[in-house]
């Protein structure tokens, strides 16, 4: 199965956050061999702060169940400084761990739903995804293609294919 995480981040210097997208890229080795998303700049969602990085990672994974996947980006997030409690909904995240996409899967539990619920409405995400899936990869019915033209307005800068 192939299974994707959003990775973004927008608290600390530009090194800083990306410090941490890549331990948390590493992190996610562990789990299964994985292939990883150029990097992004986008505008914040939400109060005004600063502009996040974000890129995306693929797992090949055959034996995870969501409540162990879940766990497992959650200890993750924790480990490099994430602490939930404190923060505002939508408003800064030293890391923010997301599963986008299990492959075809859609699934709801009250802890996690597949495909990511807002992902369809967030350039910053898609954009990732489309590199590691191909714009012709269907989701909640439609191409990336297509909803990424829904997006398009959304600031989200191309920074690096390899970080």
């Amino acid at each position: 199965m192939t299974i994707v995480i959003g990775l973004g981040g927008n608290v600390g210097t530009h090194e800083e956050v990306l410090r941490r997208l890549q331990l948390a890229r590493t992190a996610l080795t562990v789990l299964g061999p994985t292939r990883y998303a150029p990097l992004y700049r986008s505008a914040p969602i939400g109060p005004v702060q600063a502009p996040f990085l974000n890129s995306a990672v693929s797992l090949r994974l055959d034996d995870v169940q969501p409540p162990e996947l879940l766990a497992t980006v959650q200890e993750i997030e924790i480990q490099l400084g994430r602490r939930r409690r404190d923060e505002t909904r939508w408003g800064p995240r030293s890391l923010d761990l997301d599963v986008l996409v299990w492959d075809d899967r859609v699934f709801r539990t009250p802890d996690l739903e597949v495909p990511h619920p807002r992902l369809t409405e967030r350039r910053f995400a898609l954009e990732p995804l489309a590199e590691l899936l191909g714009r012709d990869h269907v989701v909640a019915g439609h191409t990336l293609e297509h909803w990424l033209s829904s997006v398009r307005d959304q600031q989200v800068e191309h920074l690096a294919t390899t970080w």
